[in-house]
């Protein structure tokens, strides 16, 4: 939940090292997707079209930033982006393979 009560609580009051800011960044991520996750579940119950269509572009608004951080995941940590690289790779292999099956059902 959002801490509005003290003006500062996202201030640092020193320069983050490395390992803070990537810390930092994973912690804005769950943030984005958290609010990603708010919006929709707004949008999803509102009965209002102006508020559904807005509440939805906001959502999706957050999506990219998600992409956003994420990118910078990758470049700050290179270890991390192999392993993003990794599971990525896992997924697709698991696609092949059902596509594969796919195919094989058919005939």
């Amino acid at each position: 939940m959002p801490s509005f009560a003290d003006p500062f609580v996202g201030n640092v009051p020193r320069k983050m090292t490395k390992e803070e800011l990537i810390q930092a960044v994973r912690l804005d991520l769950a943030g984005e997707l958290e609010a990603m996750f708010l919006y929709d579940a707004h949008s999803m119950a509102a009965d209002d079209p102006l508020a559904k269509a807005v509440l939805a572009d906001i959502r999706d608004e957050e999506l990219v930033h998600m992409g956003e951080l994420l990118e910078l995941l990758r470049q700050l940590d290179p270890k991390e982006a192999k392993q993003f690289e990794d599971g990525k790779g896992e997924v697709l292999e698991m696609v092949e393979k059902l596509k594969k099956k796919k195919k094989s059902s058919k005939k």
